[in-house]
């Protein structure tokens, strides 16, 4: 059985689908196109989580909508979307 660590918190970081790169497979939003909780800049995702949620216009996803690393969230096929479309992710770290 795997161990529980006792201490859980979420990160959040929002930013909009404008703020991201790319085509198709490979449209990413880098980590410094984010802010977090406290309106602060951001350098990089947490490099150690629990579990994220992604959440596009409000909308939460499922999990194989996206890729999360410590410098660039991945949502293939994301540049369809309207620029203005408000990007979420929620991160639990333990």
């Amino acid at each position: 059985m795997p161990i529980i660590k006792p201490f859980m918190a979420s990160r959040k970081f929002t930013a909009t689908i404008g703020d991201g790169t790319g085509t198709g497979a490979t449209f990413a939003i880098a980590a410094t196109e984010f802010t977090n909780d406290t309106g602060g800049a951001v350098t990089t995702f947490p490099a150690s989580f629990a579990y994220y949620v992604l959440y596009i216009n409000a909308q939460p996803q499922t999990a194989d909508t996206s890729t999360l690393t410590t410098t660039t969230l991945t949502i293939p096929d994301g540049d369809v979307l309207d620029p203005a479309t408000p990007i979420l992710i929620e991160v639990v770290v333990n």
